[in-house]
């Protein structure tokens, strides 16, 4: 629900986002989710933590103690706001102009925004839905580095804003907040189902969904995911500004992380499940040269110890065998990723590890093409993804012209 300003409350407006909560409560961690997948900056208060937030929301709520409470920079406050209306807020554009487009591209990273910014250059109706922020996993990195074109890098979010820019200008339409629940087929249209009766309609589907980070899988990780366990620190990392993180993973991701999570913690300690990272050279050596990050090997996590705040970490030495509890007061998740190909699951031909196989583009469910990291074989690397969007274009295009659906003059 939303709450009018009252005048006495104008001098607290903030210069940003301002989400009152607490670590126990399930619609604070919601609506703090629903922030960092699209990428909105703001600031967490916990209520526990400071005696005069509680003053001031039960200011707003007539002396009730109601979180989350989000007060946003115009003066305006939201009191346990659905997904929908912080989206509403936000002004995202959560309902597309119409219902049939001659693609529907599911999934806004680098392959699906430059599959879909090539299809609509060519004359093409094309529409993106993004249930998260735009610019997938790339959007969330803090630099890219080895991207074409960008010789002393790009930060992701610059990218991904980029990228979707270039898409609207050829006409892409993007709907952001919102799922795909499923794909079916009715006739000779293949249906994206998005829930509460909205769905869109379409000749080819593109899915380019991308991975989604790996869980440590051990006792107490469920329980403090948006706690104290994080998989993005360009999100999260601002929150443990002076404190002792730990990052799991030994890989490009876990050292790039680390090393951008020193602009907060005080001190980072990277831990590394074999006898050497596998992390490049470079990162490797940039870590070296940081006295406040140290490199832990050869050990794993056992345990995350904590009900409503991470205590204490339990690691095992994988050489002895012997554990021992440590203190941190946030542990960052970088230990590889997982297809999102639940939408083709038992529709169409997956590999043993979940992506879906397509050597030509399409998958096995006629119509619905892949590109980028949930397509297998792919290279997980922002650059091949783009590249895999501009030849799934041209596949598309090739297919669509199979049926009679494309009589379009390239553009110039």
């Amino acid at each position: 629900m939303q709450r009018e300003t009252s005048p006495d409350l104008y001098s607290l407006m903030p210069s940003s986002i301002i989400v009152y909560g607490a670590t126990w409560c399930p619609d604070c961690k919601r609506a703090k989710q629903f922030l960092a997948e699209q990428l909105v900056q703001y600031q967490n208060i916990d209520i526990d933590d400071d005696p005069q937030s509680v003053a001031f929301v039960e200011s707003i709520n007539s002396g009730k103690r109601i979180i989350p409470t989000i007060v946003f920079p115009d003066g305006s406050i939201l009191v346990e706001p659905t997904n929908a209306q912080l989206a509403q807020k936000l002004g995202l554009k959560t309902e597309a102009q119409r219902s049939y487009y001659d693609t529907i591209v599911i999934g806004g990273g680098p392959a699906g925004l430059t599959a879909a910014l090539y299809l609509a250059r060519e004359g093409l109706d094309v529409l993106v839905i993004e249930k998260a922020g735009l610019g997938g996993q790339a959007g969330i990195t803090q630099t890219i580095d080895n991207f074409p074109g960008f010789d002393r890098g790009i930060r992701g979010g610059d990218f991904a804003a980029r990228l979707a820019r270039q898409a609207r200008r050829f006409g892409v339409e993007i709907l952001q907040a919102q799922q795909v629940l499923e794909i079916n087929r009715d006739g000779q249209y293949l249906i994206a189902d998005t829930g509460s009766d909205i769905h869109y309609h379409s000749r080819a589907i593109l899915l380019a969904t991308g991975a989604h980070y790996r869980r440590l899988n051990v006792p107490g990780e469920e329980e403090l995911i948006g706690i104290n366990v994080h998989f993005c620190a360009t999100c999260d990392g601002a929150f443990y500004k002076g404190r002792h993180v730990l990052v799991v993973g030994g890989g490009n991701s876990g050292f790039a992380e680390g090393l951008f999570l020193t602009r907060f913690a005080s001190q980072v300690d990277i831990l590394v499940r074999s006898l050497q990272p596998k992390a490049s050279k470079i990162l490797q050596d940039k870590v070296a040269e940081k006295k406040n990050i140290h490199v832990i090997l050869n050990q794993a996590v056992r345990e995350l110890r904590g009900r409503k705040k991470l205590e204490a970490v339990v690691l095992e030495d994988l050489a002895t065998h012997e554990t021992k509890e440590v203190k941190y007061d946030g542990v960052f998740v970088f230990v590889g990723v997982r297809p999102n190909s639940e939408l083709l699951k038992d529709r169409a031909e997956l590999d043993p590890f979940g992506s879906v196989v397509a050597p030509n583009m399409m998958s096995s469910y006629e119509g619905v093409f892949v590109a980028g990291d949930v397509r297998a074989g792919s290279t997980k690397q922002a650059a091949s993804a783009a590249g895999e969007g501009a030849s799934v274009a041209v596949a598309i295009r090739e297919y669509l012209k199979t049926l009679g659906e494309y009589a379009a003059t390239p553009a110039g």
